[in-house]
């Protein structure tokens, strides 16, 4: 071959090499640019419909084992900050497996940032991918469930894809995992942070009205400080904290906090505790994976849903008041309502599709709901719980 054929041989523009990859457990491999950390990681394949707030989802303990696909396109284009994080504690590994979104990361344009998006999941341990169609992404899991995938960044572009792809088959999924300990706190401490404000940023409130002890499950920080502006003077405590340890401080009322994996695992351990709260007639509020708690406690079940909800735009009924409102939502199990005994009452639903969001026990001072009230990111509907939660142990002290 001439020198002149070879140069008319070759490509104009030379097509990119990926850096990173996306491959499903059925053998479909999505190629891509990657971000953030060098590396692999295997787990779920989830979508979040949020415009706003990726730094508080990829820091989120609820979604340890999962990677993450953003449906909106423009992700990481305001940069990131050291204040938009709901671990509890700001240097855990985060529990998120990854992040995929669609459109290359630009420079910050925030005057709340502190260092670029790329740079953060890199500090993070988190692997990204940008680059694909994350719309096509987001109908497969609509249309298939959320697939097991493993997520891949090589800067070289050199990948060992028969070893990802028996990664990404091999791995046995969410259900029957429990990953409350990966994520949750080992040991007892005070919490007293209160919410963000632009004027003075986080606060600080001692010495509330309510003792309230708070179930680490893998808790948002957001939480805790809702929680607090409530008049809550909050001890958190292990997931793994008995019943006699809960009772001996005395509390005013018991938090059930949100956190990662199967509900049936985790209720192993969790759900004789809740019991005995339960039968010592303490008011008892619960969040996401706290909900299920509660409602494994009562006797009930939780299944595994097709494609979950995660996003900040979903609708539910709260009957107790016969309004709607939008609210985040993230979990990937749901409470089959028709498990419950007849002295839990459902109190809020999808409006999406009809599954459960939120229960209360007629015979005692209890409630749940499975959704994300403390609104990071998402509208702010459901504040009014957390002074719910404050009215019903005023009454019980009554």
């Amino acid at each position: 071959m001439t020198l002149d054929q070879d140069k008319a041989s070759a490509p104009i523009w030379p097509a990119p090499r990926p850096t990173a990859l996306l491959v499903l457990a059925n053998g479909l491999v999505l190629e891509g640019v990657g971000l953030g950390a060098i590396g692999e990681a295997v787990g779920e394949v989830c979508f979040n419909t949020a415009m706003t707030g990726y730094q508080e989802i990829l820091t989120d303990p609820s979604y340890a084992g999962q990677i993450v696909t953003f449906t909106f396109p423009h992700i990481g284009n305001v940069g990131a900050n050291d204040e938009d994080i709901e671990t509890s504690n700001p240097a855990a590994a985060a529990g998120v497996r990854g992040a995929i979104v669609h459109a290359p990361i630009t420079g910050p344009s925030n005057y709340r940032s502190t260092r670029h998006f790329d740079g953060w999941l890199k500090s993070r341990g988190i692997i990204g991918l940008c680059g694909v169609d994350t719309r096509a992404l987001t109908a497969l899991i609509r249309d298939s469930g959320m697939p097991n995938a493993v997520i891949a960044h090589s800067p070289d572009g050199e990948f060992d894809l028969e070893h990802l792809k028996r990664l990404a088959a091999e791995w046995p999924g969410l259900e029957g995992m429990d990953l409350v300990p990966s994520v949750a706190s080992t040991q007892r401490y005070e919490w007293s942070q209160t919410p963000w404000t632009q004027a003075s940023g986080y606060g600080s409130a001692e010495g509330g009205k309510f003792k309230v002890v708070a179930i680490d499950y893998g808790v948002k920080s957001t939480i805790l400080r809702l929680l607090t502006e409530a008049g809550c003077d909050v001890t958190v405590a292990p997931s793994t904290v008995t019943a006699a340890e809960i009772l001996a401080l005395k509390p005013d009322g018991v938090f059930l906090s949100n956190g990662p994996g199967d509900p049936a695992e985790t209720g192993k351990y969790a759900v004789p505790v809740i019991k005995e709260l339960l039968a010592a007639k303490i008011p008892t509020f619960g969040i996401c994976l706290g909900h299920q708690m509660l409602a494994l406690a009562l006797g009930g079940r939780t299944v595994k849903m097709r494609q979950g909800h995660h996003g900040a735009n979903h609708p539910v009924q709260d009957f107790t008041t016969g309004k709607v409102e939008i609210v985040s939502m993230n979990h990937g199990f749901a409470v089959d309502p028709s498990s419950l005994p007849e002295n839990a009452r459902e109190t809020h639903r999808s409006l999406f599709d009809g599954s459960n969001c939120g229960l209360e026990l007629t015979d005692r001072p209890a409630f749940s709901v499975q959704h994300h009230p403390e609104a990071s990111p998402g509208p702010r509907d459901s504040h009014y719980l957390f002074r719910r939660f404050a009215q019903m142990m005023e009454k019980s002290e009554g």
